[in-house]
């Protein structure tokens, strides 16, 4: 992995993914579902090396939805095993790098030895300030804003705070994000249009950039380009163009 850089100017800030098409890549080439996950996580390191060298300072990807529980029992315990082993091999390499790892999600729903697995990798690059890499498992939009509401409700219930303090502020904080920058850029391989209850409230003013890259296939040329769609376009938040380029 190259020699961290200071972000440029047009670079987002935070990249948030998600990594479409492992199936179909595989099934194109007459593989097994599992064979296309496995070529997807050459693709993930891809991503991470990518965007770490060109200075973006957070990396989310969508791993596992709450939603992927529904899929072929044998498909989603080959999934898991996957995870183990890529945690295994890549968190010594990460470290070494000055990534910091975490993960966000349900992850009571997850087994004993992934969690543990987790746990160390979170541990082992607790301390590295590079860049961070968010990944989501076993996470829903949706179920991010619900439990978001709970802990309010609950700091309410006991006193802590009053419903009025509840703003926007509150709510982002209690999120499974809270503390990180919304992303800036919003990539999707695979030819979906959607955002398929992924990070719905941190998304809320992200560039979105969806193309029909299959995710095994996207490397830093992939990445390149995303980031050049990103660059040329103008972030009013609410604003007219013209008091954007006035400012």
């Amino acid at each position: 992995m190259a020699q961290p850089q200071t972000r440029e100017p047009g670079t987002p800030r935070h990249v948030a993914v998600i990594m479409d098409g492992n199936g179909r890549w595989a099934r194109r080439r007459a593989l097994p579902r599992h064979l296309g996950h496995r070529a997807g996580v050459k693709a993930v390191r891809a991503a991470v090396e990518g965007c770490a060298r060109r200075g973006v300072e957070a990396l989310t990807l969508f791993a596992f939805s709450s939603e992927n529980w529904g899929r072929p029992a044998e498909e989603v315990e080959r999934l898991m095993e996957l995870f183990v082993e890529a945690m295994e091999r890549e968190v010594e390499d990460l470290h070494g790098n000055g990534i910091r790892l975490r993960f966000i999600g349900d992850l009571a729903t997850l087994k004993p030895h992934l969690l543990q697995s987790i746990a160390a990798g979170e541990a082992r690059t607790a301390g590295n300030a590079r860049m961070t890499l968010y990944v989501a498992m076993s996470y829903g939009g949706r179920w991010d804003i619900v439990q978001a509401a709970r802990r309010l409700a609950g700091r309410v219930a006991a006193g802590e705070m009053t419903p009025e303090a509840i703003d926007e502020q509150a709510l982002s904080g209690e999120l499974a994000l809270g503390g990180a920058p919304d992303p800036d850029l919003f990539i999707r391989t695979g030819g979906e249009h959607r955002i398929s209850n992924f990070l719905l409230w941190n998304l809320a003013y992200t560039e979105l950039y969806f193309c029909d890259c299959l995710w095994p296939d996207f490397d830093d040329a992939e990445i390149e380009r995303a980031f050049r769609h990103y660059a040329g376009r103008q972030r009013r938040f609410g604003l007219t163009g013209d008091q954007v380029v006035g400012g």
